[in-house]
């Protein structure tokens, strides 16, 4: 599993990139302090970073140049500054890609896949079965399986499993369901979701499953996992 240090003090768009690359099972680190990033960066060993032009203390060329002096790690700068200057100088201290936001998620994934592949000679192929609660879930095939036997859902159904087993043993927001499913170019209203919801458990009651995605009231839903 490869490791993002992403130095970006946003703490929202921060934990927005998080979950998307978690959801690529991709290792997040953000910076707790960023007086220290080359410590917190020596620790990590991250395999590529991304980071923001304007950030406490020093700015992301600073930081671009104590990297580049101890790696030659993949670095991309995300910053909503657009002048020519920007690009110019970020290239010409090592980094790998210049991203201007606002930016789509899906250009900032394929870029991030991309170098990966360069570097690491990484296949990015998309990973298709997931474990959860015994059970195999096919999100290539739509299907989930157990020992009581196998269900087929929609597309929609899948994906709001899938979004829920990423972040297992964590409520996830209505409004976050419905933005990634807008953001995946599926049009699901708050009746749609709650019609998907409401199926998707009826299918996974079929094999068992159904009570483990619970609802928790004025919050949202949660897969829930063994402990272990």
């Amino acid at each position: 599993m490869f490791k993002l240090m992403l130095i970006e003090d946003d703490e929202t768009l921060f934990n927005e990139i998080k979950d998307r690359f978690t959801q690529w099972s991709y290792d997040v680190y953000g910076i707790q302090d960023f007086s220290m990033v080359m410590e917190q960066f020596i620790a990590i060993k991250p395999d590529l970073v991304i980071i923001d032009i304007q950030l406490p203390k020093f700015d992301g060329f600073h930081w671009c140049r104590m990297i580049r002096s101890h790696s030659n790690v993949p670095i991309i700068f995300l910053s909503s500054r657009d002048h020519p200057t920007d690009m110019v100088m970020s290239m010409q201290l090592g980094a790998d890609d210049f991203i201007q936001k606002p930016f789509h998620f899906e250009v900032l994934v394929a870029k991030v896949q991309a170098i990966l592949r360069r570097v690491y000679n990484y296949n990015t192929e998309p990973i298709t079965l997931k474990t959860w609660r015994g059970a195999t879930v096919d999100y290539e095939k739509n299907i989930v399986t157990n020992e009581v036997g196998s269900i087929e859902l929609t597309k929609n159904e899948i994906y709001i499993l899938k979004l829920l087993i990423t972040k297992k043993n964590k409520i996830v927001s209505r409004e976050e369901i419905i933005t990634s499913l807008w953001d995946d170019e599926r049009f699901v209203s708050d009746n749609t979701l709650t019609v998907n919801l409401n199926r998707l458990r009826k299918k996974l009651d079929e094999l068992g499953l159904g009570r483990f995605i619970e609802t928790k009231t004025g919050q949202g839903y949660i897969a829930m996992e063994e402990a272990h």
